[in-house]
C-alpha cells in the first residue's frame, strides 16, 4: 500500500505517518517545512521517502503522488489571524495547493484523497452542536479556503470519479504542536507560558468553548477514512464532542502541572468564533469514528512532550 501525506513533517500530518506505518504503508511525505520541521520524523526517516517541496507546485504534486494508491493531504497555512494579515498567501497554499493535489492524484489514477478540512467552515452561527448539514457561514479567510477546498474535493468525486472524504478538525492537540509561532494554538501557548511561569493570555472573556480533539483520534479517523466504503464524496465532523470553555480548560491544565497563575485576558480578536462543538454522529456512523482520548488524557500526555522540549532548550 502506498501513501502519500502532504504536510507530513508537520503536527499532525506526523503523527499520521506515524499510524499509516504502523499499519505496513510505504509512505511518501511531501512537504516544503515553511511550518513543519525534519525533527517531527526524526524517528522514522529512514522508514519513508521524504520530498521537500511545495504543493503550489503542480509538476512537484505529480511527482510525489505517482503511483500512490492513497493520499491524505494535510497541508495547509493554517491559523485565523494568519489568514486575515495574508489572505492572498492563505488562498494560494490552501486553495491553489489543494487543486493540485486533486490534479495529480486524478491524472496519477489515485483511488482515494482524504483532506484535512477545520470546523472553521462554519463560522460563528449560534447552532450547537455544529453537525455537517447546517449552512456554513465561515468568518475567516482561512475558513473560505477549507470550504472552497471541500468545494473542489466534491466536485472531483463527483465529475471525476476520484474517491474523496473530507474531516473537518476541532481543535486538535497533542505532542508536537508548534508552541513557539505568533499563530501557535492555544493549548501550546498555555503550556508554554505556564511552564515559564508566566500567565497564559486569553483572547476575550474565556467562557468561549472548543471541542479540543486528540491528535491520536484525528489519526484513528484518517485511517478510517483510509478504507472506509461509506461517505464517498462526503465531510465528516471529527471532535471530542465534549466542549470546555478557555477558563475551564487553563483550571484543568492548571491542576495538571500544579501551578496556580492567574490568566491575563486582552479583547478578543477578529474572526474568532465564540463557540465551537463538533455532532460526531455521522463520523460514527459512516467511520466508525470513536474518540478513545479524551480532555484530561490528553493533557496528561500532552504536558510532559512540552516539559521535554523545555529540557532542551527550545521553548
Amino acid at each position: 500500500m502506498k501513501v502519500v501525506v502532504t504536510g507530513g513533517a508537520g503536527f499532525i500530518g506526523s503523527h499520521l505517518v506515524d499510524g499509516l506505518l504502523d499499519k505496513g504503508a510505504e509512505v511518501t511525505v511531501l512537504d516544503n517545512l515553511s511550518t513543519g520541521s525534519l525533527g517531527n520524523l526524526d524517528q522514522v526517516i529512514g522508514d519513508i521517502r521524504f520530498v521537500e517541496d511545495d504543493i503550489r507546485d503542480l509538476d512537484a504534486v505529480k511527482r510525489a503522488v505517482a503511483g500512490a494508491d492513497t493520499v491524505f493531504h494535510e497541508a495547509a497555512l493554517g491559523s485565523v489571524p494568519r489568514s486575515i494579515e495574508d489572505p492572498v498567501t492563505s488562498n494560494g497554499v490552501n486553495v491553489t495547493g489543494t487543486l493540485n493535489v486533486l490534479v495529480a492524484s486524478r491524472d496519477a489514477g489515485v483511488r482515494r484523497v482524504v483532506f484535512a478540512s477545520s470546523s472553521s467552515v462554519y463560522g460563528d452561527t449560534p447552532t450547537l452542536p455544529k453537525h455537517e448539514g447546517m449552512p456554513t457561514v465561515p468568518t475567516s479567510p482561512y475558513g473560505v479556503t477549507k470550504l472552497a477546498a471541500e468545494m473542489y474535493f466534491r466536485a472531483f468525486a463527483c465529475v471525476y470519479g476520484l474517491e474523496t472524504v473530507c474531516l473537518r478538525y476541532f481543535n486538535v492537540f497533542g505532542p508536537r504542536q508548534e508552541p513557539n509561532s505568533m499563530y501557535a494554538a492555544v493549548i501550546p501557548k498555555f503550556v508554554k507560558k505556564l511552564l515559564a511561569s508566566e500567565s497564559p493570555t486569553v483572547f476575550g472573556d474565556g467562557d468561549q468553548s472548543r471541542d479540543f480533539t486528540f491528535v491520536s483520534n484525528v489519526v484513528d479517523a484518517n485511517l478510517l477514512a483510509m478504507d472506509s466504503t461509506a461517505g464517498i464524496g462526503e465531510v465528516f465532523n471529527i471532535a471530542a464532542g465534549d466542549p470546555v470553555t478557555l477558563n475551564a480548560l487553563a483550571e484543568q491544565m492548571q491542576l495538571i502541572m500544579e501551578t496556580d497563575i492567574p490568566l491575563v485576558y486582552e479583547g478578543s480578536r477578529p474572526g474568532d468564533i465564540r463557540h465551537s462543538f463538533g455532532d460526531i454522529t455521522r463520523a460514527r456512523a459512516g467511520l466508525g469514528y470513536e474518540p478513545r482520548v479524551r480532555l484530561e488524557e490528553g493533557l496528561r500526555q500532552t504536558v510532559p512532550w512540552f516539559s521535554g522540549v523545555k529540557s532542551h532548550a527550545t521553548i
